[in-house]
């Protein structure tokens, strides 16, 4: 019998007999291993215990303690239990997919009548009657017409339109949790014991059209939640409340920021609060963007289509963009434009402009460049997910030999920013070449070779994001934690050498000879519209005194305090402060609890003491007790709050 070689995590190999399943190496090093066994890794590859091992390899033995691999099989165990559990209580009901998300898991249903609230505490039950069952997982792989024929007499056309999707003439794989048997690619639990019962939740349903196609069936999806024990899915359902309450779309109204309506989907119409959040964050990012070295500039909203084919975009990314025709002085054939989706063509054609010298460079270019792209309706979230952005964009035109300085001074460009704005750490992910993309093999091994080295020697530890780079190239994406453990992709920074070569940038070497600019796109907040979602999500509305939109609202206790409203309303105004009077004629209790629902930071409250004694009585967003401030020391402390972080 053929004998395969397994090399375990510390070093050590044994031999095996081909065929050699993981559950079975497990047993081979101890009982205790194999009754805590969940899984295996194979070379990297997340490995049924069922399956058998027909190569030599490097293998590890996964269990309930190894939190990735645990929770992919829990959720997605979860999501084929649910789905059976659906099945038992409406046998006519129609089953799909069921991937695993965030968190936990998803499956779609074509069922006539809509599940809900109450079904879904009954499917809840009965899941939990089939996990406590303890019932065996096992698998097999059949032929095509098999699976086929099966679906056909079980009268599920979802499922045999999914295996004609699936390419050649490859096998099926069929997992069986108890008798409801599933069509998926694994790996799973080798029973439904394994999973833990008190641990997780389905959360609600939602429409969605089968395979995300507006022309097919509409089915329902029903959403759960999983975690490794009843603590963790404590701790989360505890977050989605906290989210809840920071929901940036409800604070939006409460704060008065911005509204969407029907005329334009996934179109911003800011209100004065919000657009002076907006202009306040673009003003200290022009600061720190000036002091950084860069030139700012603007390009054109609506470009010719010939542009966009020749960078590539018309082809990689036409399905995201908006198309523009008009009839140019009554030509036979319109002209069809594009409305930019990002800015990286018109940067190129400001460098061309004007012959470019080794001197010149680097030559960092910055547009806050308004942007749009087509994101279905569906997707469209508040202000987090928008079809009409402004990006903070910018572009780096340097030699090769200046990525590694230039990533090094980005990274620490984008470090204080962030610190700024209240986020002193942040993770990054290297994310390499995409399936689609523009440029040889040869030169995306140049462009990788030199992001990751220029990373490493910035002395930023990184994670691998395999294929999601950029068609043009790889890029490093920066990942926010907000207040309540929430992560945000913001930054990128991409190193291209195609988009140059493609639009023909060049500059004058030394050797008065011409060479291709390396082209540096880089973003801090990526777009405003999306940070400041994430900044009043995080803040809970609270935001820092200087970037507040009302920052003092200074209201009268009795009508005879009115005029030294006004003055404190005017000495705070003279010295920077956005500042408000409210002279109406409410109790003041009435007025402090609005003015906190605004989430105004600085409340001042003056009544006849106040006048006589020429102070205020501070109250701060937050606090329950006011404290008695002279008018002096008032504006003084203040002042230096308003102050931008850079101003300081």
């Amino acid at each position: 019998m053929a004998q395969i070689s397994l090399t375990f995590p510390d070093g050590t190999a044994r031999e095996f007999p081909a065929g050699t399943t993981a559950a079975e190496v497990a047993e081979g090093i101890s009982k205790s291993l194999a009754k805590k066994a969940i899984s295996a890794s194979l070379d990297g590859v997340h490995w049924d215990l069922q399956w058998p091992i027909e190569h030599d390899g490097a293998i590890a033995i996964n269990t309930m303690q190894d939190d990735a691999p645990a929770l992919e099989l829990i959720r997605h165990d979860l999501a084929h239990i649910m789905a059976r559990a659906v099945q038992e209580i409406w046998p006519d009901v129609k089953v799909t997919i069921g991937p695993v998300r965030d968190f936990g898991w998803f499956y779609d249903f074509d069922r006539a009548e809509p599940f809900t609230p109450e079904d879904l505490g009954r499917i809840e039950t009965r899941m939990r009657e089939i996990v406590n069952a303890r019932e065996p997982v096992r698998t097999e792989i059949w032929e095509r017409e098999r699976a086929i024929r099966h679906y056909e007499e079980t009268g599920e056309p979802y499922k045999i339109e999914l295996i004609h999707r699936i390419p050649g003439d490859e096998p099926i794989r069929m997992y069986w949790h108890g008798d409801w048997q599933d069509m998926c690619r694994g790996p799973h639990l080798l029973h439904t014991g394994q999973v833990p019962a008190d641990a997780f939740k389905l959360m609600n349903v939602a429409g969605a059209f089968w395979l995300g196609d507006n022309t097919r069936p509409m089915l329902q999806r029903i959403y759960g939640v999983a975690f490794r024990n009843r603590n963790d899915l404590k701790a989360h359902l505890t977050m989605l409340e906290e989210a809840a309450k920071r929901d940036h779309r409800r604070l939006g109204r409460e704060m008065d920021l911005f509204h969407f309506q029907e005329e334009a989907p996934g179109q911003v119409f800011w209100h004065p609060n919000g657009w002076r959040i907006y202009t306040t964050l673009q003003d200290y990012m022009r600061r720190r963007q000036d002091r950084g070295g860069y030139v700012e500039v603007n390009t054109p909203q609506v470009v010719d289509r010939k542009l966009w084919e020749a960078s590539g975009h018309w082809e990689k990314y036409q399905e995201h963009m908006f198309i523009v025709e008009v009839d140019e002085e009554h030509a036979r054939e319109k002209a069809v434009n594009a409305l930019k989706p990002m800015n990286c063509p018109c940067h190129v054609q400001v460098f061309n402009q004007g012959l470019k010298s080794y001197r010149d460079l680097p030559l960092r270019m910055a547009e806050f460049g308004s942007c749009n792209r087509y994101e279905p309706s569906g997707a469209l979230h508040g202000i987090m997910r928008v079809r009409g952005f402004t990006q903070d964009d910018a572009h780096i035109f340097c030699a090769e030999d200046d990525i590694e300085v230039e990533t090094k001074r980005f990274i620490e460009f984008l470090s204080q920013v962030y610190s700024d704005l209240g986020f002193s750490a942040f993770k990054v992910k290297f994310s390499d070449r995409p399936e689609m993309r523009s440029g040889s093999d040869a030169v995306w091994d140049k462009a990788e070779a030199a992001l990751r080295q220029a990373t490493q020697a910035a002395g930023a530890e990184f994670e691998l994001n395999p294929g999601e780079g950029a068609f043009y190239g790889p890029k490093l994406e920066f990942v926010l934690t907000d207040a309540i453990g929430r992560d945000w992709q913001c930054g990128t920074l991409q190193v291209d050498f195609v988009l140059p070569e493609r639009l023909d940038a060049s500059y004058i070497g030394k050797d008065g000879a011409k060479h291709r600019p390396v082209m540096l796109h880089r973003a801090v907040l990526g777009s405003f519209e999306r940070f400041i979602g994430i900044l009043i999500e995080s803040h809970a509305g609270k935001l820092p005194f200087w970037l507040a939109p009302r920052q003092v609202v200074v209201a009268s206790i009795v009508s005879d305090a009115d005029d030294y409203v006004a003055e404190v309303t005017e000495m705070l105004r003279a010295a920077g402060i956005r500042a408000e009077a409210d002279t109406r004629n409410e109790k003041i209790n009435y007025k402090v609890r609005e003015h906190s629902l605004g989430k105004v930071p600085v409340i001042l409250a003056i009544g006849q003491r106040e006048v006589a004694e020429r102070t205020v009585s501070l109250r701060r967003l937050g606090e329950k007790h006011t404290r008695t401030e002279t008018l002096d020391t008032l504006v003084d402390t203040l002042t230096q709050e308003a102050r931008a972080p850079d101003m300081r």
